[in-house]
């Protein structure tokens, strides 16, 4: 029998190695185990690929969830994302009152950090906090879809796209009610504004020490994903949600927005709806005349007009206010005071005069009409 020469064994052995190692590469998964659990839950998106919607869009902003109701309470999620990546997470909505609170407060910031790492929905539940933590996914992935369904559209940046004034929905707090309006111009907020806030008691102090915190960190963020100011979080947490409805009805193109919102004279009194001159489609140089809803007080209707330059107000006036006793004497010592804050603040964010409550009260709401109509 011929013995095999050694050499030759070894030469021999060393290709069948080589053909093995490539056998197996061969034989290697494509994707990567690790990804495809990430794509697996919560509609099987991460946050790139929601954001971009498969189409390769860009998407960068600030998308709050649908709020998903729990055993407990409501949870509703808000995302940040900047070039299609989730960069923070935070809930807007949690169960709150006793065991609760301290489940919130574990699971809640697990959650937002396990979004930011895992950039999907596709996160594990909190242990003790199961009801939280579902609902806290359940929203998350509404705020994913909505970013998914931006993607592409101008307006999927999650700031305000549209030019204009808009006024977002009162949100209740505890102390009351909180409305902002927000000016956009560029698709970017030029202004930000309460038009409702608490009042009353500590309610003023912490109103006056809140507001301007938060109307400055709205422009300068450019959205509702602004903190809330310490000692005043109520005020903060209404503010921020009536914030975002106010970007959301700008993104949808809803509301009044400049050049759009020109009275048509219906509801309004007298006929004093029309635009002074032409009712140009613009509406910045001419000047407009407008007269907001009838308010029902106490003592009796109030109603204002107002007229409308440059998108600023330059008069304003009582076409109703009550009337007969000591009425009499509260009208004509609050209105001229009214109109000329109206005027000066260019708002219907202005001080009630002192003493005639009811009359402040019906000329603001009035004049806020007026505004939303004016688009102002």
């Amino acid at each position: 029998m011929r013995k095999s020469h050694p050499l030759r064994r070894v030469v021999l052995a060393t290709a069948a190695t080589v053909s093995g190692v490539v056998l197996l590469l061969s034989l290697k998964p494509s994707t990567d185990p690790g990804a495809t659990q990430a794509a697996g839950a919560g509609g099987g998106a991460a946050a790139q690929e929601a954001a971009q919607g498969g189409a390769g869009a860009v998407v960068s902003g600030t998308m709050t969830g649908d709020a998903a109701q729990t055993q407990y309470g409501a949870v509703q999620v808000r995302i940040t994302v900047v070039e299609n990546k989730i960069t923070k997470a935070e809930a807007v909505q949690a169960p709150k009152g006793g065991t609760s609170t301290q489940k919130t407060e574990l699971a809640v910031p697990k959650l937002n950090a396990a979004v930011v790492a895992r950039q999907s929905a596709n996160i594990d539940t909190v242990s003790g906090a199961t009801y939280t933590s579902e609902g806290y996914k359940k929203s998350l992935q509404s705020a994913i879809d909505k970013a998914n369904a931006s993607a592409g559209s101008s307006q999927g940046s999650g700031s305000a796209q549209a030019a204009g004034t808009f006024t977002g929905d009162a949100a209740q707090t505890q102390y009351g009610a909180v409305q902002v309006r927000i000016t956009v111009a560029g698709g970017k907020i030029t202004k930000a504004e309460a038009v409702q806030a608490p009042k009353g008691g500590t309610s003023d102090q912490k109103t006056q020490l809140s507001v301007p915190k938060l109307n400055q960190e709205a422009v300068a963020a450019g959205s509702a994903d602004i903190d809330s100011v310490s000692g005043a979080t109520y005020t903060s947490e209404g503010y921020k949600k009536s914030l975002q409805s106010a970007l959301d009805k700008a993104k949808a193109g809803k509301g009044p927005s400049s050049g759009s919102g020109n009275a048509g004279g219906s509801g309004n009194a007298g006929g004093s709806g029309s635009s002074a001159g032409s009712a140009g489609s613009s509406g910045a140089a001419q000047a407009k005349t407008v007269t907001g809803s009838v308010e029902q007080t106490q003592y009796g209707p109030v109603q204002v007009r107002i007229t409308v330059a440059g998108g600023k107000i330059t008069k304003a006036e009582a076409v109703q206010a009550p009337k007969g006793g000591t009425s009499d004497q509260k009208t004509q010592l609050s209105v001229p005071k009214l109109n000329q804050e109206a005027v000066a603040a260019g708002s219907a964010d202005i001080d009630s005069v002192s003493g005639a409550t009811y009359t402040s009260e019906g000329y603001k709401k009035s004049l806020q009409s007026a505004l939303d109509k004016a688009g102002v």
